[in-house]
């Protein structure tokens, strides 16, 4: 099924189905075919059955949390705190564009989130500094998909519901693969700005101006130490983490910034509403296709078949990142995780790697497709805000790609980098 489900759905986004219905009509359809009607069955009762879980209240908390940050004016208060760290270096807006994006990580966990607030303000001023509209577009592309990798994380929270794995470990794993993600755009960014002439976007800021935007920025980067901090005392959940989030985002923007109005609450409330029950729809339907799947026992087919590549797990990690990276080409990270999760985790921990690292390796590689040409919705969220064509955002964001995947391969081979924190602290043996 799995052969034949790939390609038919495929096919259904390209005619313009909804990635949803997508997920469900593909394996329905092949079903029917079979005949097995009690398969089919199960696969619509199970939309439901998928989403109805404790865990997964974490993904619209965390939605309504980043809504209500970026309604009070925090995007506006991180770019200044980014511009006073690094604005007066060469090519410093596009310094200050990737580092926005590390502390919008914090706050949001989503890569479109970060994409639209912090493309519809830097990507113009970026083109007025003198920077070509497609360049604008395409680092902070290239840069929201740090958002997903730094904590709070919306597909590791996914990734953890899938394979009963901590959402703790997840997080922590994921903080310095994501600090490296942004390093290394720093530094093809530095080596951009030397070999075109990129402008300087403003004077160097004394010190006590850095501490006044500091002071600015205090508050909203409060939140993922406050975040981070209950979950590893224990004060909380990751999902009460998500809830402490929203409340904390609502009383610092109606009362101690003033920035939200009461008026203002229902329509951003709707909005993380709307964008929740997107995502919880499509954790719904590659969650009904998972346990279709588990039945027809493709898991042990194609594990068999990975095996029978090799047995070296260096060559299978480079094998798997490949067909990930070509896999988040085409479709979003979380309904993936969901569909090759169970699929290919369970291979590798057969193997000796560890399943944190695993997951790191999976949850990077297929955030880093969501700015991948073709289909990267990243992308397109770009092309939006900044009205440049999609086409010419994928070729200024080649050299960016390249060092994401760098990150990649680091990562998978080097599990020090994303193990040592959560091994540190207890959530890792």
């Amino acid at each position: 099924m799995l052969v034949w489900f790939l390609p038919l759905f495929l096919v259904f986004l390209m005619i313009g189905l909804p990635v949803f219905f997508g997920m469900l009509a593909a394996p329905g359809l092949l079903l029917w075919l079979n005949g097995q009607e009690r398969d089919l069955a199960l696969l619509y009762r199970n939309v439901y059955n998928g989403m109805d879980s404790f865990p997964l209240m974490a993904i619209p908390f965390f939605m309504l949390a980043g809504e209500l940050m970026n309604k009070g004016g925090i995007t506006e208060r991180l770019v200044e705190f980014s511009q006073a760290m690094m604005g007066h270096l060469r090519g410093g807006l596009a310094h200050v564009n990737v580092l926005s994006s590390m502390l919008f990580a914090g706050l949001s966990g989503s890569a479109v989130a970060d994409t639209s607030a912090l493309g519809s303000m830097l990507i113009p001023a970026m083109e007025k500094q003198g920077y070509t509209r497609r360049f604008a577009a395409a680092i902070t592309a290239a840069s929201s998909v740090i958002g997903p990798i730094i904590p709070p994380s919306g597909i590791m929270i996914i990734y953890a519901y899938v394979m009963g794995e901590s959402v703790a470990a997840l997080f922590l794993a994921g903080i310095v693969p994501g600090a490296l993600v942004g390093i290394g755009l720093m530094l093809m960014i530095k080596f951009q700005a030397n070999r075109y002439d990129f402008p300087v976007a403003s004077r160097k800021y004394t010190w006590p101006e850095r501490g006044q935007a500091s002071l600015k920025a205090f508050f909203p980067l409060m939140t993922p130490v406050i975040i981070l901090g209950g979950i590893l005392a224990g004060v909380f959940t990751p999902t009460e983490a998500a809830a402490v989030a929203v409340l904390y985002a609502l009383v610092i923007g109606l009362f101690v910034l003033r920035t939200i109005r009461f008026v203002e609450i229902p329509s951003i409330f709707y909005r993380a509403a709307f964008t929740s029950s997107v995502v919880l729809l499509l954790v719904g339907a590659a969650m009904a296709f998972k346990t279709v799947v588990s039945l027809s026992h493709t898991p042990e087919i194609l594990a068999e078949f990975i095996l029978g590549l090799s047995q070296n797990p260096l060559i299978l990690l480079f094998l798997i990142n490949v067909l990930l990276f070509i896999v988040g080409m085409f479709l979003d990270a979380g309904p993936a995780i969901i569909i090759l999760g169970p699929i290919l985790g369970p291979i590798f921990v057969d193997l000796g790697v560890d399943p944190v690292h695993f997951a790191i390796i999976m949850s990077v590689n297929l955030t880093v497709g969501l700015a991948t040409p073709p289909m990267g919705l990243v992308l397109f969220v770009a092309s939006s805000v900044s009205g440049e064509r999609v086409e010419t955002i994928a070729k200024a964001i080649l050299p960016f790609l390249a060092v994401e995947i760098v990150v990649i391969f680091l990562i998978t081979y080097f599990p020090a980098i994303s193990m040592t924190i959560p091994r540190l602290t207890g959530f890792v043996n």
